[in-house]
């Protein structure tokens, strides 16, 4: 009899331990198929660009594709190309995001990915709310302008924003880089946002250190942005690069031409406790 209830409060405890933190998927993306899945996914099509960017966004297979498991945004050099709001560009690149399809409060949002580098070579995996910039908050969280050392983490909100004081440089140990597999993540709480690299904590941010500098924009939906920019203000704030384009070098333009330069994603994960 002792046995049976001592078996039965174990039970109940191991149940009770397995309830607590269970983990529901909100939102995964494998990107097995032939083609991208429309129904989860919006791709950006840019009449203009944000930050002195040197890429148009296009809807195509040729900087959007999906081969052997991955997505690949792929930029690629087209002199010349006019947008619809009559800008010129002479790069083509890729955007997409779950606006309207796949957005949420809370939770850890983390993808698999590995990067082409080259200075002014911009691929970002983040996350934006609905209405006005910064208003709406914005989590980054992983951004590379070319450096191959390492990536960034930034929140930018009302206050704060731009060259945001809430940023990290997340340097790879030795041997390791942008260009290899990499898991990025964020978990997002009611009060903070904790960023990590192949589960290593890389940087955590509180409400009050966001409060710090103003309204803490982070109790509203997000949708996640999958991207690949092209030179443009930040990458020029780290490499200084002026010529042949704002913020991307000769070299990663002859990359570009070349077809090596590429931001590969094998899934994309958001989950809730």
């Amino acid at each position: 009899m002792k046995f049976s209830y001592l078996f039965l409060l174990l039970l109940c405890l191991s149940s009770a331990v397995l309830a607590q933190h269970k983990t529901d998927t909100l939102f995964y993306e494998s990107f097995n198929g032939n083609a991208l899945d429309r129904s989860k996914w919006n791709v950006e099509v840019s009449g203009r660009t944000v930050n002195n960017e040197q890429q148009a966004y296009v809807d195509s297979s040729s900087v959007l594709s999906q081969v052997n498991g991955s997505l690949v945004i792929k930029p690629i050099y087209h002199h010349g190309y006019t947008s619809n709001m009559q800008k010129e560009y002479d790069f083509l690149s890729g955007r997409i995001n779950t606006h309207t399809k796949f957005e949420f409060t809370y939770g850890t949002a983390s993808a698999r990915i590995k990067m082409s580098a080259g200075a002014g070579l911009w691929p970002a995996f983040w996350a934006l709310g609905e209405g006005k910039w910064p208003d709406c908050g914005e989590i980054d969280m992983m951004e590379t302008v070319g450096d191959s050392s390492w990536v960034s983490h930034a929140l930018h909100g009302p206050g704060y924003f731009g060259n945001t004081p809430l940023a990290y440089r997340y340097f790879f140990p030795k041997g390791t880089d942008v260009t290899q597999w990499h898991v990025y993540a964020v978990t997002w709480t009611p009060d903070s946002l904790t960023f990590s690299v192949d589960g290593t904590v890389t940087y955590t941010v509180t409400r009050a250190m966001v409060e710090h500098y103003g309204r803490w924009a982070y109790d509203n939906p997000k949708y996640i942005i999958l991207n690949f920019a092209l030179g443009g203000g930040y990458p020029n704030g780290v490499n200084k690069v002026s010529t042949p384009y704002f913020g991307l070098s000769q070299s990663s333009v002859n990359k570009i031409k070349a077809g090596q330069a590429e931001m590969v994603v094998d899934w994309v994960l958001v989950t809730k406790k």
